[in-house]
């Protein structure tokens, strides 16, 4: 299986992991030689619950059973994607009221761009350097990585790139600014959290020049950093959310998320401003609706910040420099690069997955479930712990 993986399918990356996977439950992955792994990474933020969560699995099961795709997006009243949605604004502020589902991130991306411009009348994008939002075109014309993008240039003109945490370059959102579009907490920077109050100053600015601001929540979002939004740490609302990843459950998802009578300018003038087929496919947005569901009534809000301390405890040692970021979305930071890919590989020999992060090569991604035990995180931690005795000599 090893070899037609790599003879038939495209590779994303030199060097993959190439676990030949066998089945999955809770917070282990299981190979083909029936070796378990303790999953710190949580397929990068999106298996919220762990792997084959019971109300999840059930939930695609009976989905399936009653009907699966039936209509391209929007046309027919289905009711999976009609409680995703409203579970969705009941969890959100007051004016984050309208809901399109979306098949991924990146797709949530592109329609919140392409809304904002619809609202505006305006084409200038603002976002982070050091960002990322996606991998299609559009998505990558705000992700502020020139490395990452420049062998696919020419890309979507009009977009601005500022530093994040930096007010001086606030200046640049001016009349001429459609959307400013930030993560939340930026993630492949290293899981960069805002300071000074800085979401606020940026949705600031932008109401006083009548931009939009976007907040990308696709790893922040549906409890990972102990609130149902993570911009509900930072005293901020924004004019759009983007989600995905851990909406689903394990399952491809996105959305963004706006206030009705912006979203209602996607009907009309063109109409099909934006349309998918297969956005809101009913089994996998029963599968959201699953998982949110058992987020907010096992309490896992509150429970990734205790979580969060347990990690912070138990991770104590010189070569770690510092751990970045909130909840469960936590960057625990090293030396220097060899040590952390040492780490990263040495921890997979001794059952225990970590990853890395886009543009921060000394950084160790721990994500797991958030329904990960006490015990298993204990456990991890210790792995971590000695694989760091044993590569930092």
């Amino acid at each position: 299986m090893k070899e037609d993986f790599f003879k038939y399918q495209a590779q994303t990356s030199p060097h993959p992991f190439a676990l030949e996977i066998s089945h999955a439950k809770g917070s282990y992955i299981f190979d083909t030689d029936q070796k378990k792994y303790l999953d710190f990474v949580a397929g990068v933020s999106a298996n919220s619950l762990g792997h084959n969560h019971p109300k999840v699995t059930n939930a695609i099961k009976s989905q399936l059973d009653a009907y699966s795709h039936v209509m391209v997006y929007g046309e027919f009243v289905q009711k999976p994607q009609v409680d995703l949605c409203k579970i969705l604004v009941k969890n959100s502020p007051e004016k984050l009221n309208s809901v399109y589902l979306t098949n991924s991130g990146t797709e949530a991306t592109e329609g919140a761009l392409k809304l904002t411009k619809r609202v505006t009348n305006r084409s200038e994008i603002i976002a982070a350097k050091k960002s990322y939002h996606g991998n299609t075109m559009g998505a990558m014309s705000v992700s502020g990585v020139e490395e990452q993008i420049q062998a696919f240039r020419p890309l979507i003109p009009g977009s601005k790139f500022i530093e994040f945490n930096n007010e001086q370059d606030l200046d640049k959102i001016t009349t001429k600014t459609a959307a400013v579009i930030l993560e939340t907490i930026q993630g492949g920077a290293g899981f960069i959290a805002p300071t000074n109050n800085y979401l606020a100053k940026v949705k600031s600015k932008c109401e006083k020049v009548g931009a939009l601001l976007i907040l990308d929540e696709i790893q922040t979002g549906i409890g990972r950093t102990g609130t149902f939004w993570g911009f509900e740490n930072y005293n901020i609302i924004p004019d759009i959310i983007i989600t995905g990843k851990g909406l689903g459950g394990g399952m491809p998802i996105g959305a963004f998320i706006a206030d009705f009578k912006n979203m209602v300018l996607l009907k009309e003038n063109p109409k099909l401003g934006h349309i998918s087929t297969f956005a809101g496919n009913p089994v996998i947005a029963a599968a959201g609706y699953a998982t949110v569901t058992e987020i907010l009534n096992e309490n896992l809000l509150e429970e990734s910040l205790r979580k969060e301390d347990l990690i912070r405890k138990h991770l104590k040692h010189p070569t770690i420099k510092e751990i970045r970021g909130k909840g469960l979305m936590l960057a625990v930071i090293l030396e220097n690069p060899d040590i952390t890919a040492k780490v990263v590989f040495d921890c997979l020999d001794k059952g225990l997955i970590l990853f890395f992060l886009l543009f921060e090569n000394c950084a160790l991604r721990v994500t797991p479930p958030l329904n990960i035990s006490d015990e298993e995180i204990i456990l991890g931690c210790n792995i971590i712990l000695d694989s760091l005795n044993n590569n930092s000599k």
